[in-house]
């Protein structure tokens, strides 16, 4: 399969400096990201091969032997690149890389505008950090023209009540033997350059460089429990589908003692039964009889904060829309409000009584 060049992926020049590969990366991770283009198999394409490019240029080294060897410098296990080579990089490769990338910047105000960023890496001494939990809420358009507060049942996995976290029946652990105590392991490959070493987490003590002496029954040693816990979520006004909410630390406790892992709160937008949602804006309809729009007349008309009087005037026509100045949703964290607009619909009678029917004959005289 011809995979296209890197630097046409990221739409840079070969002689683009490191920042102008970043903000090319930073635009099209926003664009196409998995979360802001759910179920769209060609975005996570992009986002797969956007990624795929920025983790060989942004690096020097890497960059100047795809510089000088191409797509071939990285197959048949990569040149050190950390993934299993062209082809082998997934989505979810992609995804982990661009967590270490930007999990602590403001991409993701950008992506979604708000929610903080969050780093998936793990430290000796510090312990492993725990998996982030996403869970997706459903909100009204009521609920997010207030704001609001949930209180969301998750489940996560907390330390193990027996064994304090540590795994160990009797709290004592012992060396790693796979990794000698280092928490890391090496592997060598072969490749078009020679033999690669390749560096990564023990799998056997996940980083921590030691075991438990005797596991713990109740949680098989893992130091780990499976709970339900009732988290409260403060929703600010103004969200929108696929904006999401980070809760520091409400995701899966840390293995042995590490740091717990963030719960993502996706919001999700219930479809409303009589208002359209345009960005802040809202739109709905508001149907009159024909004398109403010959005549003109006064409609109380709903809004989101409740109903208000709309003065329609003489000789109005079907289709015509009325702008309602601040009747729409609040700017998320701004100080604006949209607008509600109001298309009016002039309804023809479909059944008329006779003294209707001699009212409108004599108005089509009058109009010959």
């Amino acid at each position: 399969m011809t995979k296209t060049d890197f630097y046409e992926v990221l739409g840079v020049g070969k002689n683009a400096t490191e920042d102008d590969i970043k903000k090319a990366y930073r635009k099209l991770a926003i664009k196409y990201h998995p979360d802001k283009n759910p179920g769209d198999k060609t975005a996570e394409e992009k986002f797969r091969e956007a990624t795929e490019a920025y983790e060989i240029l942004k690096d020097p080294h890497k960059r100047a032997k795809y510089d000088q060897f191409g797509h071939a410098a990285f197959e048949h296990g990569g040149f050190g690149g950390g993934f299993s080579g062209f082809g082998g990089f997934d989505l979810s490769d992609a995804l982990r890389a661009f967590m270490n990338d930007f999990g602590n910047e403001s991409i993701f105000s950008d992506l979604f505008g708000f929610g903080g960023g969050r780093s998936r890496r793990g430290g000796r001494g510090g312990g492993m950090r725990g998996n982030d939990l996403q869970v997706r809420l459903p909100l009204t358009l009521e609920e997010i023209a207030e704001g609001t507060k949930k209180t969301l049942k998750v489940r996560r996995k907390e330390r193990c009540s027996s064994c304090g976290g540590s795994g160990s029946k009797s709290g004592k652990r012992n060396s790693c033997s796979k990794c000698g105590g280092s928490g890391r392991v090496r592997q060598i490959a072969n490749s078009f350059f020679g033999q690669v070493i390749q560096e990564s987490i023990c799998p056997a003590c996940r980083g921590e460089g030691s075991v438990a002496a005797d596991a713990c029954s109740s949680c098989g040693g893992s130091g780990l429990q499976q709970d339900e816990t009732t988290i409260a979520v403060d929703i600010p006004a103004g969200v929108s589908e696929g904006n999401y909410i980070n809760v520091p630390q409400k995701g899966d406790s840390g293995p042995y003692g590490g740091p717990a892992g963030d719960l993502i709160v996706i919001i999700q937008e219930k479809e409303h039964g009589f208002f359209q949602r345009h960005g802040i804006d809202l739109s709905c309809e508001e149907a009159i009889t024909f004398s109403e729009a010959a005549l003109g007349t006064q409609k109380l008309v709903d809004t989101i904060d409740g109903k208000v009087n709309l003065k329609i005037p003489a000789g109005t026509q079907s289709e015509k829309i009325f702008r309602l100045k601040g009747k729409g949703l609040p700017a998320l964290h701004r100080r604006e409000r949209g607008d509600l607009l109001v298309r009016i619909h002039v309804k023809t009678p479909e059944r008329l009584s006779h003294t209707q029917r001699e009212i409108f004959e004599k108005l089509a005289e009058t109009e010959k």
